[in-house]
Protein backbone atom coordinates (compact mmCIF):
# COMPACT_ATOMS: atom_id res chain seq x y z
CA UNK A 1 0.00 0.00 0.00
CA UNK A 2 2.68 2.47 0.83
CA UNK A 3 4.93 1.49 -2.36
CA UNK A 4 1.60 2.23 -4.29
CA UNK A 5 1.06 5.90 -2.42
CA UNK A 6 4.81 6.44 -3.24
CA UNK A 7 4.37 6.19 -7.19
CA UNK A 8 1.34 8.23 -7.13
CA UNK A 9 1.73 11.99 -8.46
CA UNK A 10 1.70 14.64 -6.04
CA UNK A 11 -2.00 16.19 -6.80
CA UNK A 12 -1.50 19.20 -5.52
CA UNK A 13 1.47 19.81 -8.57
CA UNK A 14 -0.95 18.69 -10.93
CA UNK A 15 -3.86 20.59 -10.34
CA UNK A 16 -1.70 23.38 -10.37
CA UNK A 17 -0.16 22.58 -13.67
CA UNK A 18 -3.55 22.05 -14.37
CA UNK A 19 -4.74 25.62 -13.49
CA UNK A 20 -1.88 26.83 -15.81
CA UNK A 21 -2.73 25.32 -18.61
CA UNK A 22 -6.69 26.85 -18.76
CA UNK A 23 -4.82 29.76 -17.50
CA UNK A 24 -3.09 30.08 -20.55
CA UNK A 25 -5.81 28.88 -22.86
CA UNK A 26 -7.52 31.55 -21.39
CA UNK A 27 -4.91 34.41 -22.22
CA UNK A 28 -3.88 32.85 -25.67
CA UNK A 29 -6.83 30.88 -27.33
CA UNK A 30 -9.25 33.35 -29.47
CA UNK A 31 -12.04 31.38 -28.57
CA UNK A 32 -11.22 30.20 -25.24
CA UNK A 33 -10.52 34.38 -24.54
CA UNK A 34 -13.87 34.94 -25.90
CA UNK A 35 -15.99 32.82 -23.35
CA UNK A 36 -18.07 34.49 -20.33
CA UNK A 37 -19.93 32.65 -17.69
CA UNK A 38 -23.28 32.85 -19.99
CA UNK A 39 -21.69 31.89 -23.20
CA UNK A 40 -20.61 28.28 -21.71
CA UNK A 41 -23.38 27.65 -19.16
CA UNK A 42 -25.44 25.58 -21.34
CA UNK A 43 -22.09 23.04 -22.03
CA UNK A 44 -21.37 23.16 -18.54
CA UNK A 45 -25.43 21.17 -18.23
CA UNK A 46 -24.16 18.69 -21.38
CA UNK A 47 -21.35 18.01 -19.97
CA UNK A 48 -22.46 17.03 -16.64
CA UNK A 49 -25.44 15.24 -18.40
CA UNK A 50 -22.50 13.43 -20.25
CA UNK A 51 -20.79 12.39 -16.60
CA UNK A 52 -24.31 10.76 -16.10
CA UNK A 53 -24.40 9.07 -19.31
CA UNK A 54 -21.13 7.22 -18.78
CA UNK A 55 -22.33 6.20 -15.17
CA UNK A 56 -25.51 4.86 -16.70
CA UNK A 57 -23.73 3.01 -19.24
CA UNK A 58 -21.23 1.19 -16.49
CA UNK A 59 -18.44 2.55 -18.84
CA UNK A 60 -15.64 3.88 -15.98
CA UNK A 61 -12.82 4.92 -18.93
CA UNK A 62 -15.43 7.11 -20.38
CA UNK A 63 -16.36 8.38 -16.85
CA UNK A 64 -12.83 9.34 -16.57
CA UNK A 65 -12.74 11.64 -19.42
CA UNK A 66 -16.03 12.94 -19.12
CA UNK A 67 -14.91 14.20 -15.16
CA UNK A 68 -11.96 15.78 -16.35
CA UNK A 69 -14.67 17.58 -18.85
CA UNK A 70 -16.25 18.93 -16.02
CA UNK A 71 -13.49 19.76 -14.15
CA UNK A 72 -12.50 21.83 -17.36
CA UNK A 73 -15.66 23.94 -16.66
CA UNK A 74 -15.30 24.45 -12.85
CA UNK A 75 -11.47 25.91 -13.26
CA UNK A 76 -12.74 28.06 -16.31
CA UNK A 77 -15.68 29.61 -14.43
CA UNK A 78 -13.49 29.97 -11.38
CA UNK A 79 -10.25 31.86 -14.03
CA UNK A 80 -13.23 34.19 -15.47
CA UNK A 81 -14.45 35.06 -11.94
CA UNK A 82 -10.65 35.50 -10.74
CA UNK A 83 -10.52 38.33 -13.57
CA UNK A 84 -13.20 39.78 -12.47
CA UNK A 85 -11.74 39.85 -8.85
CA UNK A 86 -14.90 37.80 -7.50
CA UNK A 87 -12.84 34.86 -6.29
CA UNK A 88 -10.11 32.09 -6.84
CA UNK A 89 -10.12 28.47 -7.80
CA UNK A 90 -8.56 28.59 -4.03
CA UNK A 91 -11.43 30.04 -2.74
CA UNK A 92 -13.72 27.72 -4.52
CA UNK A 93 -11.98 24.53 -3.16
CA UNK A 94 -11.41 26.20 0.69
CA UNK A 95 -15.46 27.18 0.79
CA UNK A 96 -15.97 23.61 -0.65
CA UNK A 97 -14.22 21.69 1.87
CA UNK A 98 -15.03 23.95 4.86
CA UNK A 99 -18.73 23.49 4.14
CA UNK A 100 -18.40 19.53 3.70
CA UNK A 101 -16.45 19.73 7.61
CA UNK A 102 -19.06 22.14 8.26
CA UNK A 103 -22.26 20.07 7.55
CA UNK A 104 -21.07 16.45 8.34
CA UNK A 105 -20.34 17.38 12.32
CA UNK A 106 -21.34 13.42 12.96
CA UNK A 107 -17.50 12.83 11.19
CA UNK A 108 -15.52 16.12 12.08
CA UNK A 109 -17.38 16.77 15.27
CA UNK A 110 -19.10 15.48 18.39
CA UNK A 111 -22.75 14.71 16.78
CA UNK A 112 -24.27 11.38 16.64
CA UNK A 113 -26.44 9.60 14.55
CA UNK A 114 -28.04 6.39 13.80
CA UNK A 115 -28.46 5.87 9.86
CA UNK A 116 -28.22 8.03 6.64
CA UNK A 117 -31.38 9.70 7.44
CA UNK A 118 -30.39 11.44 10.57
CA UNK A 119 -27.13 12.73 8.39
CA UNK A 120 -29.73 13.94 5.68
CA UNK A 121 -32.02 15.54 8.51
CA UNK A 122 -29.17 17.22 9.96
CA UNK A 123 -27.46 18.33 6.38
CA UNK A 124 -30.91 20.01 6.02
CA UNK A 125 -30.99 22.12 9.50
CA UNK A 126 -27.50 23.15 9.01
CA UNK A 127 -28.36 24.45 5.42
CA UNK A 128 -31.13 26.69 7.26
CA UNK A 129 -28.49 27.60 9.57
CA UNK A 130 -26.35 29.08 7.46
CA UNK A 131 -28.85 31.82 6.16
CA UNK A 132 -31.28 30.07 3.97
CA UNK A 133 -34.99 30.85 4.24
CA UNK A 134 -36.57 28.19 3.14
CA UNK A 135 -35.66 24.77 2.56
CA UNK A 136 -37.19 24.90 -1.10
CA UNK A 137 -34.08 27.53 -1.81
CA UNK A 138 -31.54 24.92 -2.53
CA UNK A 139 -33.34 23.33 -5.14
CA UNK A 140 -32.38 24.84 -8.76
CA UNK A 141 -34.87 26.13 -10.82
CA UNK A 142 -33.17 24.99 -14.38
CA UNK A 143 -32.92 21.66 -13.00
CA UNK A 144 -35.84 18.71 -15.14
CA UNK A 145 -39.29 19.12 -13.89
CA UNK A 146 -39.71 15.52 -12.90
CA UNK A 147 -36.19 16.02 -10.96
CA UNK A 148 -37.01 18.71 -9.16
CA UNK A 149 -40.23 17.82 -8.01
CA UNK A 150 -38.82 14.83 -6.43
CA UNK A 151 -35.97 17.09 -4.42
CA UNK A 152 -38.68 19.27 -3.55
CA UNK A 153 -40.73 16.32 -1.95
CA UNK A 154 -37.71 14.65 -0.14
CA UNK A 155 -36.70 18.21 1.06
CA UNK A 156 -40.42 18.66 2.80
CA UNK A 157 -40.20 15.23 3.91
CA UNK A 158 -37.22 15.49 5.86
CA UNK A 159 -39.23 18.13 8.17
CA UNK A 160 -42.16 15.44 8.52
CA UNK A 161 -44.16 17.08 5.69
CA UNK A 162 -45.09 13.94 4.18
CA UNK A 163 -48.01 11.10 3.77
CA UNK A 164 -48.16 8.42 6.22
CA UNK A 165 -48.99 5.82 4.04
CA UNK A 166 -48.07 4.86 0.93
CA UNK A 167 -51.58 3.46 -0.12
CA UNK A 168 -52.91 7.43 0.62
CA UNK A 169 -50.42 8.76 -2.19
CA UNK A 170 -52.10 6.25 -4.76
CA UNK A 171 -54.94 7.79 -3.76
CA UNK A 172 -54.10 10.95 -4.68
CA UNK A 173 -52.97 9.73 -8.07
CA UNK A 174 -56.52 8.53 -8.28
CA UNK A 175 -58.02 11.56 -7.38
CA UNK A 176 -55.92 13.87 -9.50
CA UNK A 177 -56.84 11.14 -12.64
CA UNK A 178 -60.40 12.09 -12.06
CA UNK A 179 -59.60 15.83 -11.40
CA UNK A 180 -57.83 15.68 -15.52
CA UNK A 181 -60.98 14.08 -16.62
CA UNK A 182 -63.01 16.47 -15.32
CA UNK A 183 -60.89 19.84 -16.56
CA UNK A 184 -61.10 18.09 -20.31
CA UNK A 185 -64.80 18.61 -20.08
CA UNK A 186 -64.05 22.63 -19.08
CA UNK A 187 -61.81 23.23 -22.55
CA UNK A 188 -59.85 25.68 -20.56
CA UNK A 189 -56.27 24.93 -21.34
CA UNK A 190 -54.63 26.50 -19.02
CA UNK A 191 -56.64 24.57 -16.15
CA UNK A 192 -55.84 21.02 -18.22
CA UNK A 193 -52.81 22.04 -17.92
CA UNK A 194 -52.44 22.68 -13.89
CA UNK A 195 -54.22 19.49 -13.55
CA UNK A 196 -51.73 17.45 -15.59
CA UNK A 197 -49.16 19.04 -13.76
CA UNK A 198 -50.85 18.13 -10.20
CA UNK A 199 -50.79 14.46 -11.87
CA UNK A 200 -47.95 14.43 -12.60
CA UNK A 201 -46.69 15.73 -9.20
CA UNK A 202 -48.83 13.06 -7.71
CA UNK A 203 -47.08 10.43 -9.33
CA UNK A 204 -43.63 11.64 -9.02
CA UNK A 205 -44.56 11.59 -4.75
CA UNK A 206 -46.00 8.00 -5.23
CA UNK A 207 -42.44 7.38 -7.23
CA UNK A 208 -40.81 8.30 -4.08
CA UNK A 209 -43.13 5.54 -1.99
CA UNK A 210 -41.56 3.29 -3.96
CA UNK A 211 -37.80 4.49 -3.83
CA UNK A 212 -38.18 4.86 -7.73
CA UNK A 213 -36.36 8.23 -9.28
CA UNK A 214 -38.91 9.64 -11.94
CA UNK A 215 -36.06 11.05 -13.72
CA UNK A 216 -34.37 7.76 -14.11
CA UNK A 217 -37.83 5.56 -14.74
CA UNK A 218 -39.14 8.46 -17.57
CA UNK A 219 -35.57 7.99 -18.81
CA UNK A 220 -35.24 4.15 -19.12
CA UNK A 221 -38.85 4.61 -20.94
CA UNK A 222 -37.88 6.66 -23.06
CA UNK A 223 -35.18 5.05 -24.35
CA UNK A 224 -36.94 1.67 -24.19
CA UNK A 225 -39.44 3.56 -26.65
CA UNK A 226 -36.88 5.01 -29.58
CA UNK A 227 -35.23 0.78 -29.38
CA UNK A 228 -38.45 -0.45 -30.35
CA UNK A 229 -39.44 2.21 -32.60
CA UNK A 230 -35.93 2.08 -34.44
CA UNK A 231 -36.90 -1.66 -34.91
CA UNK A 232 -40.17 -0.78 -36.60
CA UNK A 233 -38.19 1.49 -39.04
CA UNK A 234 -35.35 -1.14 -39.64
CA UNK A 235 -38.02 -3.57 -40.66
CA UNK A 236 -40.29 -1.40 -42.76
CA UNK A 237 -36.69 -0.60 -45.02
CA UNK A 238 -36.07 -4.40 -45.61
CA UNK A 239 -39.34 -4.60 -46.87
CA UNK A 240 -38.25 -2.44 -49.18
CA UNK A 241 -41.15 0.42 -47.67
CA UNK A 242 -41.14 3.70 -45.97
CA UNK A 243 -42.91 4.49 -42.85
CA UNK A 244 -45.09 7.43 -44.66
CA UNK A 245 -46.10 4.40 -46.39
CA UNK A 246 -47.16 1.87 -43.86
CA UNK A 247 -50.41 1.04 -41.68
CA UNK A 248 -50.49 1.64 -38.46
CA UNK A 249 -51.54 -2.66 -37.95
CA UNK A 250 -47.84 -3.25 -39.77
CA UNK A 251 -46.19 -0.84 -37.56
CA UNK A 252 -47.64 -2.42 -34.22
CA UNK A 253 -47.42 -5.48 -35.22
CA UNK A 254 -43.78 -5.12 -35.40
CA UNK A 255 -43.88 -3.71 -32.28
CA UNK A 256 -45.70 -6.29 -30.63
CA UNK A 257 -43.15 -8.85 -32.35
CA UNK A 258 -40.18 -6.85 -30.77
CA UNK A 259 -41.58 -6.77 -27.18
CA UNK A 260 -41.93 -10.76 -27.47
CA UNK A 261 -38.35 -10.92 -28.57
CA UNK A 262 -37.09 -8.69 -25.68
CA UNK A 263 -39.21 -10.79 -23.01
CA UNK A 264 -37.53 -13.47 -24.18
CA UNK A 265 -34.34 -12.40 -23.97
Amino acid sequence: MEERLKKRPNIESLFADYIEVVRKLRKECPWDREQTHQSIRHSLIEEAYEVVESIDHGNLGELKLELGDLLLHVVLHSIMAEEESAFTIENVVSESSAKLIRRHPHVFGNTKVRDSKDVLNNWEKIKLSEGRKSLMDGVPKKMPSLLRAHRLQEKASKVGFDWKRKEDVWQKVVEEIDELHAAERKRSHDHLEEEYGDLLFALVNYARFLKINPESALGRSTKKFARRFQRIEGEIRKRGKKLEHSTLEEMDAIWNEGKKLEKKS
